[in-house]
């Protein structure tokens, strides 16, 4: 059995926007039964040269959106970096999955030797075909910066296990 660029891109995406949208909904609910503003660990960073929770979640969804859509040969819909508070950034998780979610598997699949090309601030231009631009790229990125989330969240001591990383098994939509 094959696997195809869409099934290997878009419900892998949405899974892990699902799990970090669990994960900072603990983490919200963790600062407010412990009585702090829980905005404060939006600004939260494990060392002082990473960027704090909020810039995670951003990276995290834009990897997931503007993957399916370079993938799919069109421009990537731009959200704003302007959340500060959690539901702002739920709202942003929303979006980016019900953007995903306007893919279909005809637009992506046959995308592994699409040129995809883009400007980045700290490496300028970037060319990659399809298959490296999501193994070699969106995946990767996807994950560090979930992770890095996941991670901020735990030291900020919400209980979280490996469980909550992984998420529960949901069928891709």
């Amino acid at each position: 059995m094959t696997l195809s660029m869409y099934q290997a891109s878009a419900p892998v995406f949405l899974r892990a926007l699902h799990n970090l949208r669990d994960v900072l909904q603990k983490g919200e609910a963790h600062a407010t039964d412990k009585g702090y503003d829980p905005g404060v660990l939006l600004q939260t960073r494990l060392i002082p040269d990473m960027f704090p929770l909020v810039r995670q979640v951003q990276i995290a969804t834009d990897m997931a959106k503007n993957g399916c859509a370079r993938l799919a040969g069109v421009d990537p819909l731009k959200f704003e970096d302007d959340e500060t508070t959690f539901a702002q950034l739920y709202a942003r998780i929303d979006r980016a999955i019900d953007y995903i979610g306007t893919f279909k598997p005809g637009q992506l699949d046959g995308s592994e030797t699409r040129a995809v090309s883009f400007m980045t601030r700290n490496n300028g231009e970037m060319k990659f075909d399809g298959q490296s631009y999501l193994l070699h790229f969106v995946l990767p990125n996807l994950y560090f910066h979930s992770t890095a989330a996941y991670a901020i969240l735990r030291e900020a001591g919400v209980a979280l296990g490996k469980n909550d990383f992984l998420g529960a098994q949901r069928r891709p939509t």
